[in-house]
This record gives C-alpha cells, sequence and structure tokens, in this order.
C-alpha cells in the first residue's frame, strides 16, 4: 500500500519538530572568573581586631536562673534593621500586658515600624529635607505611634514576607532614601503623592497593614485592639535620662539624631537617683525598654557580658561627669535598645541586670538573645528608659515640685 505524499510529509515533519525544556542557567567559566576575582580581591586583607576586655579571671553570672526574672516573651531577631527601639519597647509592653491583666500576647514588632516610617516622610516634607530620616529611633517612639495608630497581634502582621527567613531592610530603606533625596533635590513636597510612593515601598517589602483583623473569634481595628484587649494606656508610661547638659529635675529634649521629632518628654534626673530609679523598679516587678551605647571593649557577644573595665574607668570613679564626657565628645552614643527583665546581686553586693536583646550580636553566645549587664555598665553608657509611672511615682512628684 502506498502512503500519500501529503501524509508521509506531515509525519516526517511531527517527527523531526524540536522541543524545549527548563534547565538551571549555568556560565561556568563566568563562575570561575567571579569567584578567583573576590579570591583574589581577599587575600591581602587581614582579618581586623579589636581590643576587648579579657573575661579568663571574671566572676560573671553563669545561668538565667540566677536572675530574679518579670514575665517576658521568648527573644526574637530584629534580622538586618535597624529597629531595636521598636523590639525593645515591643517587648517591654509585651511584659506590662501580662503585669496589668495576666494575658499573653505575642504584638507586632513591624507595625509601628511601618509607621514611623510614614511620620518620618511627613516630618521630612515638612522641613523641605532639614529632619533626620533614618532606621532608628527612641524608645518612646512606639507609645506614641500606639497612640496614633493603635497595635496589632504579631499573627495579625508579621511585617515580612512569611517565606523570608529574616527581617531585612536594607534595601527597602535604600529606595526610600533615594526617593526622598530625589524629592529634595528637584524641589518636590507633594504631602499626599509621596507618602503614597512611601507607602508603596512599604508594601512591597513589609506587606501593608490590615484595617482590621479577626483575634479570638472576634473582629478588631489597631485601636480597639490596644484599648480593649492589651489594656496598654500610651499615656501612663514615662521617660528618663541623665545628663549635665540639662537642668536636673525637668523635662528636656534628648539631643541624638534618632530622636527625630525632638521629644522634650524626658525626665533629666540626677546620675544616684538614674540608677536608684532603676534598680527599685525591677526589684518591684517593672521591667523597662532602655537604651545607650553597646561599642565598649567590655561588651561582648561571646559571652553575653557587659562590664565596664578598669582600664577604661575605674568603678569608683563612675561619676555624672564621665558620663557626659564620655556623651559630649561622642564616645557614648545611642546605638542600641534593649528590654531590662531581671536583676541579681551577686556576693560582693553588687547589681547585675539581665537583657533581653534582639540585636544580631545576642546570638553568639551560650544565652542565646540574652545578654548580662553589670551595674556599671549601666549607669556609665545606658543613656535613657522608658516605664510605666507608677513604678516612679516618688521621682515624678519631685520633678513636678
Amino acid at each position: 500500500m502506498r502512503i500519500p505524499i501529503l501524509l508521509l510529509l506531515i509525519t516526517l515533519n511531527t517527527l523531526a519538530q524540536d522541543k524545549g525544556k527548563f534547565q538551571k542557567k549555568s556560565n561556568e567559566f563566568y563562575s570561575k572568573i567571579t569567584s578567583e576575582s573576590e579570591k583574589y580581591e581577599q587575600k591581602d586583607k587581614k582579618p581586623s581586631k579589636s581590643f576587648k576586655l579579657d573575661y579568663s579571671n571574671k566572676d560573671i553570672p553563669k545561668s538565667l536562673e540566677e536572675f530574679k526574672i518579670v514575665e517576658y516573651n521568648e527573644p526574637i531577631s530584629q534580622g538586618n534593621t535597624g529597629t531595636c527601639w521598636c523590639f525593645s519597647t515591643i517587648s517591654f509592653f509585651e511584659s506590662e500586658i501580662y503585669r496589668i491583666s495576666k494575658k499573653a500576647i505575642d504584638l507586632s514588632e513591624l507595625y509601628p515600624v511601618y509607621f514611623e516610617y510614614i511620620e518620618k516622610v511627613r516630618e521630612y516634607i515638612k522641613t523641605r529635607g532639614a529632619s533626620h530620616f533614618g532606621q532608628g529611633s527612641e524608645t518612646n517612639a512606639v507609645q506614641r505611634m500606639m497612640k496614633i495608630y493603635g497595635i496589632v497581634p504579631f499573627e495579625a502582621y508579621e511585617g515580612k514576607p512569611q517565606d523570608q527567613p529574616f527581617y531585612n531592610h536594607e534595601k527597602m530603606f535604600s529606595e526610600m532614601k533615594s526617593y526622598l533625596k530625589n524629592c529634595k533635590e528637584i524641589n518636590f513636597w507633594d504631602e499626599n503623592t509621596i507618602i503614597d510612593n512611601i507607602k508603596n515601598i512599604l508594601n512591597h517589602y513589609m506587606g501593608e497593614p490590615p484595617n482590621s483583623f479577626i483575634y479570638k473569634g472576634k473582629k478588631y481595628t489597631a485601636l480597639s485592639f490596644l484599648k480593649n484587649v492589651t489594656k496598654i494606656n500610651p499615656d501612663n508610661y514615662v521617660d528618663f535620662m541623665s545628663l549635665m547638659e540639662k537642668p536636673y529635675w525637668s523635662q528636656e529634649e534628648y539631643k541624638v539624631p534618632d530622636n527625630w521629632w525632638r521629644s522634650d518628654d524626658y525626665y533629666n534626673i540626677p546620675l544616684d537617683n538614674f540608677m536608684k530609679t532603676i534598680k527599685n523598679s525591677i526589684k518591684n516587678g517593672y521591667s523597662m525598654s532602655i537604651g545607650g551605647d553597646v561599642s565598649e571593649s567590655g561588651y561582648s557577644s561571646k559571652y553575653d557580658v557587659a562590664m565596664i573595665p578598669s582600664y577604661d574607668i575605674p568603678s569608683k570613679y563612675i561619676d555624672e561627669n564621665a558620663r557626659q564626657f564620655r556623651f559630649s565628645n561622642k564616645t557614648t552614643t545611642d546605638d542600641h535598645a534593649i528590654h531590662l527583665i531581671g536583676y541579681k546581686i551577686d556576693k560582693n553586693g553588687e547589681w547585675w541586670f539581665l537583657i533581653k536583646d534582639s540585636g544580631s550580636g545576642s546570638r553568639n553566645g551560650k544565652f542565646k538573645g540574652y545578654y548580662f549587664y553589670h551595674e556599671d555598665y549601666v549607669k556609665l553608657k545606658m543613656m535613657t528608659f522608658t516605664i510605666h509611672k507608677n513604678a516612679v511615682k516618688e521621682i515624678l512628684n519631685k520633678c513636678e515640685k
């Protein structure tokens, strides 16, 4: 039987038709070029070293069980972000919720961060680019944002894609900063347009915060959740500092870049009162969000400890002058915030504070997410703290008088 020529041609064409398939992109030689180039660039670079305290003969705390601790949620990492101010203070408010109402609630750390950026941009527009725009802020920014925007549980707003392992704001912040820089260069200051564009960037990287959500079977907004579930009143929280450059027993501005809205709500008190207030408060079950400098020779992420070496300054010489001197010459900076959750008094009568920390350094030692701060470190290097007003009634009365 003879096959029709047309049918034969169709059959042959079908058999000869090419097919494609997905393959992993590969350029082996180019990969060799880049890897060898990286090796060449690194070959002459020696590891940098920093001068650190030798802890081999130091009697430092050896376990969390040594401390009397307030109720708190487990430490989590802030990832590659400058949001310690919010992680520490949200942790503080979680402890406050338990202290006030015995509820264990996991709050969203990134919800206040989202709106803090919006308010920073609003100020940037208002000042025509003169205000500070950075990732950092102060601990009292959280109650400020809560008062305006409320708060939500973590389950309602994680603040990142669920499959992203760590928070990372590097690209997001770079995009926002570049956009605002361009607005300044071309003298474009339309508030609605700029804020809408900033929200688009935030929404892309962090996700859009919910207008409402379901929590334990009930529907809430962020403001109704704050009021009816957390029972937190932002007006019940106060802030302290201790600097000689301002009059004591008065409310003053804490002059650092991250206090970008120039809050002058800080009660400035003498250093002895500052330390006494911290000790009495944690002893009475009040934790606090506290901020200051963590770049010292006696600060070790390997040993989970912060101390002041005698070669820096002997303990007996740590006073308000030493504190002010370091702040004035900028060897004490406002670079990190943490949650002070416990204390112990050692055999020598010296205080140690248990610190819950969201920073990456707190993950390098034996106790992941924690540090042990000696009282001298707090006295010399910790600059401000946020606390419930009931813990500091006597001090507040003295300030008001």
